[in-house]
């Protein structure tokens, strides 16, 4: 029996063979014909296509910033895109035309405004700033260079810059905030705007457990004149000029400036303010009420006048933000407007 069984297996090892070398296979699912269907082969994707999937082409927009500064009556024109559209978030101040966007005249350093354009379902904002020009808002009176706009919260004032000859602002009103002095006196007085905007920051100033104290806010032509006059007299005529201003070139005189301090009067109207509790806060905080320190330390070439931390200016909350932000004066601030004309 042992060499019948050898021959068997030999028979099947041949079989075995056999088979493999045709290609067959002894496992696999069978076609009609009986014959054994090798596995569906998995497709490929190239290894680039598989890490970086195609995208859509980008949406190419005009090339414009995303920010621009224009003055009141500015105008710009706009690159016209076929399936482009344009639209203002606020028409009544930057309305878009045919022959592209202008400014409203009566537009006020500091109000902004978005140009918003659409393209292929995709949207690009730009924000316009109003900016006007110094040189646009100045002129000669009796020789003397001359606001022309001493209403504006932007106005700025300074040696170079005066009032009109006897200006008073016309909305004057007494802030509810706590004064150095008892008496009534008309440097209590600050324009509406401004003494709402220091109600609410002496307010949160005092839920932070810190108490401002007003010190002196508006002060007339005539005020003026005798307050240089006196410390002419008493300290000199240079003293006079770093510290006080010709009658008519007052920041006080407009309505939206004021001399603050803290309880202690050791500090008030001194630079050491600036170290103490009330005047770190009033640094760190007044722009968020739309507020300046007008006559920062380091900057006294470009404003006239020596470090003032307890003087502050009123201008709105966008503008005191950006000089704020930017470590600038009122001054910098316009370096970079244009005229109306845009020279």
């Amino acid at each position: 029996m042992q060499p019948t069984k050898k021959w068997l297996q030999n028979i099947v090892f041949s079989m075995l063979v056999a088979m493999l070398a045709s290609g067959c296979q002894l496992f696999g699912k069978q076609q009609g014909n009986g014959e054994s269907s090798p596995p569906p082969a998995t497709p490929t994707v190239p290894s680039d296509q598989a890490e970086h999937p195609p995208t859509a082409d980008p949406v190419l927009f005009p090339d414009i910033p995303r920010e621009i500064t224009l003055p009141p009556g500015g105008k710009l024109d706009l690159p016209q895109v076929n399936g482009l559209t344009y639209a203002s978030t606020n028409p009544d101040l930057l309305a878009i035309g045919q022959d592209g966007l202008a400014i409203s005249a009566d537009a006020k350093t500091g109000q902004q405004a978005i140009l918003r354009m659409k393209l292929a379902g995709e949207t690009k904002e730009t924000v316009v700033k109003i900016k006007a020009s110094l040189g646009d808002t100045i002129k000669t009176v009796n020789g003397i260079p001359t606001v022309t706009n001493p209403e504006d919260l932007s106005v700025v004032v300074n040696k170079q810059r005066s009032l009109p000859p006897g200006y008073v602002p016309q909305d004057l009103v007494a802030p509810n905030v706590p004064f150095s002095f008892q008496e009534k006196s008309e440097k209590r007085l600050m324009r509406r705007e401004a003494a709402s905007a220091l109600e609410k920051m002496f307010a949160a100033a005092k839920e932070e457990g810190v108490t401002l104290l007003g010190v002196s806010a508006y002060r007339s032509e005539a005020t003026q004149k005798g307050l240089f006059a006196y410390y002419v007299e008493t300290q000199g005529l240079e003293h006079a000029e770093r510290f006080s201003a010709h009658p008519g070139k007052s920041e006080h005189q407009t309505g939206l400036a004021i001399d603050v301090s803290g309880r202690d009067a050791a500090t008030r109207l001194e630079q050491t303010f600036a170290e103490t509790i009330e005047g770190k806060w009033l640094a760190a905080h007044a722009h968020q009420f739309g507020f300046i320190i007008r006559y920062p330390k380091g900057k006294e070439e470009m404003t006239g006048y020596a470090y003032e931390p307890w003087h502050i200016r009123y201008v709105g909350v966008n503008m005191a933000k950006e000089i704020a932000e930017q470590g600038i004066t009122l001054e910098q601030y316009f370096a970079d407007s244009l005229p109306v004309s845009g020279k």
